[in-house]
Protein backbone atom coordinates (compact mmCIF):
# COMPACT_ATOMS: atom_id res chain seq x y z
CA UNK A 1 0.00 0.00 0.00
CA UNK A 2 1.44 3.33 -1.02
CA UNK A 3 1.64 6.08 1.55
CA UNK A 4 0.12 9.46 0.68
CA UNK A 5 2.54 12.28 0.02
CA UNK A 6 3.03 14.31 3.18
CA UNK A 7 4.85 17.56 3.87
CA UNK A 8 5.04 19.00 7.35
CA UNK A 9 3.23 22.34 7.79
CA UNK A 10 6.44 23.88 9.11
CA UNK A 11 8.23 22.98 5.90
CA UNK A 12 5.40 24.38 3.77
CA UNK A 13 5.49 27.71 5.60
CA UNK A 14 9.27 27.80 5.41
CA UNK A 15 9.25 27.19 1.67
CA UNK A 16 6.62 29.85 1.10
CA UNK A 17 8.54 32.38 3.19
CA UNK A 18 11.75 31.63 1.29
CA UNK A 19 9.93 32.02 -2.02
CA UNK A 20 8.45 35.39 -1.01
CA UNK A 21 11.75 36.72 0.36
CA UNK A 22 13.55 35.71 -2.81
CA UNK A 23 11.09 37.65 -4.95
CA UNK A 24 11.26 40.73 -2.72
CA UNK A 25 15.07 40.69 -2.66
CA UNK A 26 15.17 41.30 -6.41
CA UNK A 27 13.66 44.75 -5.93
CA UNK A 28 15.15 47.98 -4.65
CA UNK A 29 14.77 49.30 -1.13
CA UNK A 30 12.44 51.97 0.19
CA UNK A 31 12.74 54.24 3.24
CA UNK A 32 9.98 55.88 5.27
CA UNK A 33 11.29 58.56 7.61
CA UNK A 34 9.58 60.97 9.99
CA UNK A 35 10.86 64.55 9.60
CA UNK A 36 9.96 67.79 11.31
CA UNK A 37 7.91 69.09 8.34
CA UNK A 38 6.52 65.84 6.95
CA UNK A 39 6.84 62.10 6.61
CA UNK A 40 9.36 61.42 3.87
CA UNK A 41 9.04 58.34 1.64
CA UNK A 42 12.05 57.80 -0.61
CA UNK A 43 12.72 54.90 -2.96
CA UNK A 44 15.25 54.15 -5.66
CA UNK A 45 13.16 54.01 -8.82
CA UNK A 46 14.85 55.15 -12.06
CA UNK A 47 11.74 54.21 -14.06
CA UNK A 48 8.95 56.78 -14.19
CA UNK A 49 6.25 54.35 -15.36
CA UNK A 50 5.46 52.33 -12.19
CA UNK A 51 4.85 54.36 -9.05
CA UNK A 52 5.72 52.84 -5.69
CA UNK A 53 4.20 55.55 -3.51
CA UNK A 54 0.64 56.75 -4.13
CA UNK A 55 -1.56 58.57 -1.67
CA UNK A 56 -4.47 56.64 -0.25
CA UNK A 57 -6.75 58.93 1.70
CA UNK A 58 -6.29 62.30 3.41
CA UNK A 59 -3.21 62.05 5.61
CA UNK A 60 -2.44 58.41 4.75
CA UNK A 61 0.01 57.14 2.13
CA UNK A 62 0.82 53.71 0.75
CA UNK A 63 4.17 52.39 -0.48
CA UNK A 64 5.22 48.96 -1.66
CA UNK A 65 8.21 46.93 -2.80
CA UNK A 66 8.32 43.64 -4.65
CA UNK A 67 6.12 42.68 -7.58
CA UNK A 68 4.44 45.81 -8.87
CA UNK A 69 1.21 44.19 -10.08
CA UNK A 70 0.65 42.56 -6.68
CA UNK A 71 1.15 45.58 -4.44
CA UNK A 72 -0.78 47.77 -6.88
CA UNK A 73 -3.78 45.47 -6.41
CA UNK A 74 -3.41 45.97 -2.67
CA UNK A 75 -3.22 49.74 -3.17
CA UNK A 76 -6.47 49.80 -5.16
CA UNK A 77 -8.22 47.68 -2.54
CA UNK A 78 -7.02 50.04 0.20
CA UNK A 79 -8.19 53.13 -1.67
CA UNK A 80 -11.65 51.63 -2.21
CA UNK A 81 -11.92 50.57 1.42
CA UNK A 82 -10.87 54.00 2.70
CA UNK A 83 -13.24 55.84 0.35
CA UNK A 84 -16.17 53.62 1.30
CA UNK A 85 -15.53 54.00 5.02
CA UNK A 86 -15.10 57.76 4.75
CA UNK A 87 -18.29 58.11 2.72
CA UNK A 88 -20.38 55.85 4.94
CA UNK A 89 -19.18 57.26 8.25
CA UNK A 90 -16.74 60.17 8.43
CA UNK A 91 -13.29 61.13 7.19
CA UNK A 92 -12.03 61.03 10.79
CA UNK A 93 -12.95 57.34 10.98
CA UNK A 94 -10.39 56.47 8.29
CA UNK A 95 -7.05 55.92 9.99
CA UNK A 96 -3.80 54.16 9.17
CA UNK A 97 -4.18 51.52 11.87
CA UNK A 98 -7.43 50.07 10.49
CA UNK A 99 -6.05 50.14 6.94
CA UNK A 100 -2.85 48.37 8.04
CA UNK A 101 -4.90 45.72 9.87
CA UNK A 102 -6.90 45.08 6.70
CA UNK A 103 -3.72 44.66 4.67
CA UNK A 104 -2.26 42.31 7.28
CA UNK A 105 -5.35 40.09 7.11
CA UNK A 106 -5.30 39.98 3.32
CA UNK A 107 -1.60 39.09 3.13
CA UNK A 108 -1.92 36.54 5.94
CA UNK A 109 -4.82 34.76 4.23
CA UNK A 110 -3.00 34.60 0.91
CA UNK A 111 0.19 33.34 2.56
CA UNK A 112 -1.63 30.60 4.46
CA UNK A 113 -4.25 29.36 2.01
CA UNK A 114 -3.07 30.15 -1.51
CA UNK A 115 -0.58 28.17 -3.53
CA UNK A 116 1.74 31.14 -4.04
CA UNK A 117 2.29 33.94 -1.49
CA UNK A 118 2.43 37.58 -2.53
CA UNK A 119 5.99 38.75 -3.12
CA UNK A 120 5.44 42.16 -1.54
CA UNK A 121 6.14 44.26 1.52
CA UNK A 122 4.06 47.37 2.05
CA UNK A 123 4.19 50.51 4.15
CA UNK A 124 1.19 52.44 5.46
CA UNK A 125 2.20 55.87 6.75
CA UNK A 126 -0.06 58.31 8.60
CA UNK A 127 1.11 61.83 9.40
CA UNK A 128 -0.02 63.73 12.49
CA UNK A 129 0.45 67.18 13.98
CA UNK A 130 3.76 66.33 15.69
CA UNK A 131 6.49 63.89 14.60
CA UNK A 132 6.20 61.81 17.77
CA UNK A 133 2.63 60.83 16.81
CA UNK A 134 3.44 59.75 13.23
CA UNK A 135 2.61 56.13 12.43
CA UNK A 136 4.69 53.89 10.16
CA UNK A 137 3.14 50.44 9.67
CA UNK A 138 5.37 47.87 7.96
CA UNK A 139 3.43 44.82 6.73
CA UNK A 140 5.40 41.75 5.66
CA UNK A 141 4.51 39.18 3.00
CA UNK A 142 3.01 36.80 5.60
CA UNK A 143 0.76 39.40 7.22
CA UNK A 144 3.11 40.31 10.07
CA UNK A 145 2.36 43.89 11.15
CA UNK A 146 5.18 45.99 12.61
CA UNK A 147 4.47 49.42 14.10
CA UNK A 148 7.69 51.43 13.86
CA UNK A 149 8.63 54.94 14.90
CA UNK A 150 11.25 57.27 13.46
CA UNK A 151 12.00 55.37 10.28
CA UNK A 152 11.47 52.06 8.54
CA UNK A 153 13.14 50.28 5.63
CA UNK A 154 11.56 47.88 3.14
CA UNK A 155 12.99 45.89 0.27
CA UNK A 156 15.69 43.47 -0.72
CA UNK A 157 18.73 45.14 0.86
CA UNK A 158 16.79 46.30 3.90
CA UNK A 159 19.28 45.15 6.55
CA UNK A 160 22.25 47.02 5.09
CA UNK A 161 20.18 50.14 4.37
CA UNK A 162 18.70 50.04 7.89
CA UNK A 163 22.19 49.92 9.40
CA UNK A 164 23.28 52.95 7.37
CA UNK A 165 20.20 54.95 8.35
CA UNK A 166 20.41 54.08 12.06
CA UNK A 167 24.08 55.09 12.13
CA UNK A 168 23.19 58.66 11.04
CA UNK A 169 19.61 59.08 12.30
CA UNK A 170 19.35 61.33 15.35
CA UNK A 171 16.27 63.01 16.76
CA UNK A 172 13.87 64.43 14.20
CA UNK A 173 15.72 65.78 11.14
CA UNK A 174 14.33 68.41 8.82
CA UNK A 175 13.13 67.42 5.37
CA UNK A 176 16.35 68.35 3.52
CA UNK A 177 18.55 66.47 5.99
CA UNK A 178 16.25 63.46 5.92
CA UNK A 179 16.25 63.32 2.13
CA UNK A 180 20.04 63.49 1.95
CA UNK A 181 20.27 60.78 4.61
CA UNK A 182 17.82 58.53 2.75
CA UNK A 183 19.56 59.02 -0.60
CA UNK A 184 22.98 58.28 0.91
CA UNK A 185 21.65 55.16 2.65
CA UNK A 186 20.03 53.84 -0.53
CA UNK A 187 23.15 54.47 -2.59
CA UNK A 188 25.56 53.03 -0.08
CA UNK A 189 29.33 53.47 -0.18
CA UNK A 190 29.70 52.18 -3.75
CA UNK A 191 27.10 54.20 -5.67
CA UNK A 192 26.10 57.82 -6.07
CA UNK A 193 22.40 58.52 -6.65
CA UNK A 194 21.03 61.59 -8.37
CA UNK A 195 17.53 63.05 -8.39
CA UNK A 196 16.65 61.10 -11.55
CA UNK A 197 17.30 57.81 -9.69
CA UNK A 198 14.87 58.55 -6.86
CA UNK A 199 11.13 58.65 -6.36
CA UNK A 200 10.30 60.95 -3.46
CA UNK A 201 6.99 61.85 -1.83
CA UNK A 202 5.96 63.52 1.41
CA UNK A 203 2.98 63.65 3.75
CA UNK A 204 3.00 67.32 4.68
CA UNK A 205 1.84 67.81 8.26
CA UNK A 206 0.92 71.47 7.56
CA UNK A 207 -1.77 70.46 5.05
CA UNK A 208 -5.10 69.60 6.61
CA UNK A 209 -6.72 67.11 4.21
CA UNK A 210 -4.84 66.06 1.07
CA UNK A 211 -1.33 66.05 2.56
CA UNK A 212 0.28 63.65 0.07
CA UNK A 213 2.57 65.31 -2.48
CA UNK A 214 5.25 64.07 -4.84
CA UNK A 215 8.49 66.00 -5.11
CA UNK A 216 9.48 66.90 -8.65
CA UNK A 217 12.93 65.99 -9.90
CA UNK A 218 13.98 69.64 -9.82
CA UNK A 219 13.04 69.97 -6.13
CA UNK A 220 14.94 66.80 -5.25
CA UNK A 221 18.00 67.91 -7.21
CA UNK A 222 17.96 71.31 -5.48
CA UNK A 223 17.93 69.65 -2.06
CA UNK A 224 20.55 67.02 -2.89
CA UNK A 225 22.82 69.39 -4.79
CA UNK A 226 23.99 66.70 -7.22
CA UNK A 227 24.87 63.07 -6.58
CA UNK A 228 24.58 61.59 -3.11
CA UNK A 229 26.03 58.33 -1.89
CA UNK A 230 29.37 56.72 -1.29
CA UNK A 231 30.91 58.70 -4.12
CA UNK A 232 29.48 61.99 -2.92
CA UNK A 233 30.18 64.70 -5.40
CA UNK A 234 32.17 67.45 -3.75
CA UNK A 235 32.93 70.53 -5.78
CA UNK A 236 36.58 71.31 -5.46
CA UNK A 237 37.21 75.04 -5.66
CA UNK A 238 40.71 75.92 -6.69
CA UNK A 239 42.21 78.40 -4.27
CA UNK A 240 43.14 81.68 -5.87
CA UNK A 241 46.28 83.14 -4.31
CA UNK A 242 45.98 86.59 -2.84
CA UNK A 243 48.21 89.44 -3.89
CA UNK A 244 50.26 89.19 -0.69
CA UNK A 245 51.06 85.55 -1.52
CA UNK A 246 52.23 86.24 -5.07
CA UNK A 247 55.93 86.73 -5.85
CA UNK A 248 57.05 90.33 -6.01
CA UNK A 249 57.77 90.09 -9.72
CA UNK A 250 54.13 89.39 -10.45
CA UNK A 251 52.80 92.47 -8.65
CA UNK A 252 55.02 95.22 -10.10
CA UNK A 253 53.03 97.94 -11.85
CA UNK A 254 54.48 100.25 -14.46
CA UNK A 255 53.09 103.16 -16.37
CA UNK A 256 51.89 100.74 -19.03
CA UNK A 257 50.10 98.46 -16.58
CA UNK A 258 50.92 95.32 -14.62
CA UNK A 259 54.03 93.56 -15.84
CA UNK A 260 55.43 90.15 -15.08
CA UNK A 261 59.15 90.73 -14.77
CA UNK A 262 59.92 87.14 -15.59
CA UNK A 263 58.62 87.67 -19.13
CA UNK A 264 59.07 91.43 -19.55
CA UNK A 265 61.26 92.63 -22.41
CA UNK A 266 64.07 95.12 -21.71
CA UNK A 267 63.13 98.73 -22.30
CA UNK A 268 65.76 99.06 -25.02
CA UNK A 269 63.64 96.84 -27.17
CA UNK A 270 60.85 99.39 -27.05
CA UNK A 271 63.15 102.37 -27.81
CA UNK A 272 62.94 103.88 -24.33
CA UNK A 273 66.25 104.36 -22.52
CA UNK A 274 66.74 104.28 -18.83
CA UNK A 275 67.76 107.48 -16.88
CA UNK A 276 71.35 106.22 -16.24
CA UNK A 277 71.91 105.54 -19.93
CA UNK A 278 70.69 109.06 -20.80
CA UNK A 279 73.17 110.64 -18.36
CA UNK A 280 76.10 108.63 -19.78
CA UNK A 281 75.28 109.61 -23.38
CA UNK A 282 75.00 113.30 -22.34
CA UNK A 283 78.44 113.20 -20.67
CA UNK A 284 80.03 111.68 -23.78
CA UNK A 285 78.53 114.42 -26.01
CA UNK A 286 79.93 117.13 -23.69
CA UNK A 287 83.43 115.61 -23.89
CA UNK A 288 83.24 115.53 -27.66
CA UNK A 289 82.27 119.20 -27.79
CA UNK A 290 85.14 120.13 -25.45
CA UNK A 291 87.63 118.24 -27.58
CA UNK A 292 86.39 119.97 -30.71
CA UNK A 293 86.87 123.42 -29.29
Amino acid sequence: MTQPFYVAPEQVMKDRAAYARKGISRGRSLIGLSCSEAILICAENPSRLPRKKPGVYGRIAFAGVGKYNEFDQLRIAGVLSADLKGYAYSREDVDGRSLANGYAQMLGNVFTHEMKPMEVEILVAEVSGVPSDDRLFHILYDGTLIDQSGFTVLGGDADAVRDRVSAEFEGTPDLATGLRLAAAALGGPERALSASDLEVAVLDRQVEHRSFRRLAEGEVDEILGGHVGGATAQTEVESVPEAADLPLAATVTTDTGATDLATAEPRQATGVSSPSESNESKAESDDDEAAGT
